[in-house]
């Protein structure tokens, strides 16, 4: 037995890296997979091809599972209803989304474009609606438990060197799966966020990275079964929580607060000043996404 056999995942971007890893697992632990990829280049240029897709879903049916793929574009509403159409054409439902489609555009932010803002948070965060309301929605009608993984980031969630665009969206999933966790409760949806980290073709010649060996525990199939539990029933019991995958291992990553300061009464600037160590944590190194 499977730890998803009789299931029917949609996964977005998963003609290559972090999704056809998870497309391939979950496969081989019984779902049925919709393997989705525009079949674009890292910076979102170029499309209009599923080949990277049916590639992978080639592969799958070689080894005896049951995939089909779809080369729609995850950022526009029609594309993530196409997505849906596409997993209830060949399999009937759908049980588990992973949202995982994503583009890179990296620049210091005096020279971030309008249109590099644009396009990162559009495939990022819209393209995260664009594929969820059609499958929350299927979900919801039908009265049917579901998981949904939307792939956040520690550049979202702890900032990162030269990636604005990017961070800005990636927090932007966060507050956006917080939310519909607390929605999805009374429908049964589990919702829960993902930071990974892996070495794949959207990261390889990053900086720190170009022109050395991949620690192996980096590689995508060994940031897959961290997400095979998100989606499982093994954590049936978990829902508006964020694990960070990656090398180091799989930990939570969570939002916290002090105490802080309570006057009771008006105040003033000083006096915030004054109790200052009430407000803020005690000082600690600072974490950013190449070292969280």
């Amino acid at each position: 037995m499977g730890l998803l056999d009789g299931k029917v995942a949609i996964i977005t971007g998963a003609g290559g890296g972090l999704g056809e890893a998870y497309a391939k697992l979950f496969a081989k632990e019984g779902a049925s997979v919709v393997v989705n990829d525009l079949g674009g280049s890292r910076d979102g240029s170029g499309s209009g091809t599923s080949a990277a897709a049916q590639k992978v879903v080639d592969e799958i049916i070689a080894a005896g599972g049951k995939a089909v793929a779809n080369g729609d574009d995850v950022s526009t509403m029609e594309g993530g209803e196409n997505i849906l159409k596409t997993a209830l054409d060949a399999f009937g439902q759908v049980d588990i989304l992973v949202c995982n489609a994503g583009i890179l555009r990296d620049k210091t932010f005096a020279n971030t474009t309008e249109a590099d803002w644009d396009l990162v948070v559009k495939v990022h965060l819209k393209g995260t609606y664009c594929c969820t309301m059609p499958v929350w929605k299927w979900l919801k009608d039908n009265g049917k438990p579901g998981v949904i993984v939307m792939t956040s980031s520690t550049s979202g969630l702890y900032g990162n060197f030269g990636q604005s665009n990017y961070g800005a969206a990636k927090a932007g999933i966060y507050g956006f799966m917080r939310v519909l966790s607390i929605e999805g409760r009374k429908y049964g949806i589990r919702v829960m966020g993902l930071a990974p980290g892996a070495f794949t073709r959207m990261t390889s010649d990053l900086p720190g990275r170009q022109g050395r060996e991949p620690d192996p525990m980096s590689l995508p199939e060994n940031i897959a079964p961290g997400v095979l539990y998100m989606v499982s029933d093994l954590a049936a019991d978990h829902t508006g929580k964020v694990l960070g995958v990656s090398s180091r291992g799989v930990r939570e990553i969570k939002m916290m607060q002090t105490d802080g300061f309570t006057p009771g009464r008006p105040y003033t600037a000083q006096d915030v000043a004054e109790h200052a160590a009430e407000v803020f944590f005690p000082e600690a190194p600072q974490k950013t996404a190449a070292s969280a």
